[in-house]
């Protein structure tokens, strides 16, 4: 994708080091947001900026039951998204559904699943929302203080010196959501007023079995069976205080948080709210636009769900990584809506929420998902290469 500015391209940002185009097509898709435009498919140019319009959605709420939608889900992909989950040697949920049409094929797709970094798409949802209320602009500045770092994956650190780090957050929500980084996703969401604005956005999307958890030091300090103290966020930390618990307390926190996960979510919600997403139910269009240009420069899970993806396709995901204690590992997830070259999107999730097996079989099961809804759309002729295998 290319973003005309003053007569020059600049590309969408790539796998190397920090550079301007990093940070150039987040903002200038910003700064496009505000003009209040329609974005065109591969380019557009910015108008003068003007307030954004309040945006009302034309959701659909008269859907069918949850058993009329996978009764009418196509029997050769149901059976395979129901073998692939019920062979895979773990606790997982599959939902696939079309952005067009009223069937799902499922597997376990109403269990509340830990999301982890999957909530991140929440918060950019209700960001954008804010957007297009006139709550605040995505070229707004922010000022990141060592206070605001989390744990875990957080880029954004390095860049944190004694006086802070001031970007926008057009930037923060690119990191947040192409990186997967906390400390961006985290103050973003302080941005827009906590998690009770998330919670807020999704009731008034009407989207049930979608819990917000009450951010990133607490979810996991929680679920490692500590105490959040911001001495956690510097240097190892968090992972010396987690190491110095007796294996018996984190054992106890871990499956306290599995059998009832702050952060649960349903698989059959999250590709409800990822359809209306791609069907503009959930945003304005430019805000829209937006998202979906930004998830599909996500730069994590490229094994997961993109990896069976096939040629051809556009996949635009988020993907989700829980804590590990030996041999166990959990949330490691991946949801996104597939595109075919026709066109024809559908929005799919796959969430385990605990498992023993090793990463590259939890990897199979997440392509066969992505090669299970190719070799649907495109029927009989399907390559045999793109052939769904539960191995």
């Amino acid at each position: 994708m290319k973003v005309k500015r003053g007569g020059k391209a600049d590309y969408r940002c790539g796998s190397g080091k920090q550079s301007q185009s990093r940070q150039h097509w987040p903002k200038a898709l910003a700064a496009f947001i505000l003009a209040g435009g329609m974005m065109a498919a591969s380019t557009f140019s910015t108008s003068q900026a003007v307030p954004p319009a309040s945006f009302t959605s034309p959701l659909r709420l008269t859907e069918i039951s949850p058993q009329e939608r996978r009764a009418k889900a196509p029997a050769a992909l149901r059976v395979q998204i129901e073998t692939l989950g019920s062979s895979f040697n773990g606790t997982v949920a599959i939902s696939v559904r079309p952005v067009d049409a009223d069937w799902e094929a499922a597997y376990n797709a109403d269990s509340l699943m830990p999301q982890q970094s999957v909530s991140k798409l929440w918060v950019a949802m209700a960001a954008l929302d804010a957007v297009d209320r006139g709550k605040l602009t995505l070229l707004d500045p922010v000022t990141v203080r060592p206070d605001d770092l989390t744990l875990f994956h957080q880029p954004l650190a390095a860049m944190v010196r004694s006086t802070g780090y001031t970007t926008d957050v057009a930037d923060l929500m690119t990191r947040a959501m192409t990186e997967s980084d906390n400390t961006a996703n985290d103050v973003v969401l302080r941005q827009i007023g906590g998690p009770e604005a998330i919670r807020g956005y999704l009731a008034r999307r009407f989207l049930a079995n979608i819990r917000f958890g009450p951010g990133e030091r607490v979810l996991q300090s929680t679920t490692a069976g500590l105490e959040w103290n911001q001495s956690m966020a510097m240097g190892r930390g968090f992972y010396a205080a987690r190491s110095a618990l007796p294996k018996s307390v984190r054992e106890k926190a871990l499956n306290d948080y599995l059998a009832n996960p702050m952060d649960g979510a349903a698989a059959s919600s999250i590709t409800l709210a990822l359809a209306r997403l791609k069907r503009g139910e959930m945003l304005s269009p430019a805000s829209t636009a937006y998202l979906l240009a930004v998830m599909h420069e996500a730069k994590t899970g490229r094994q997961r769900i993109k990896g069976g993806v096939p040629a051809g396709w556009s996949y635009a995901h988020k993907t989700g990584t829980g804590q590990e204690l030996y041999p166990r590992a959990t949330g490691f997830n991946d949801v996104g809506i597939m595109t075919a070259p026709d066109g024809t999107s559908y929005a799919v999730a796959v969430m385990i929420a605990s498992t023993t097996v090793s990463i590259p079989e939890r990897w199979a099961v997440m392509q066969g998902v992505a090669r299970a809804v190719a070799a649907y759309h495109d029927g009989p002729v399907m390559d045999q290469r793109f052939s769904y295998a539960t191995k």
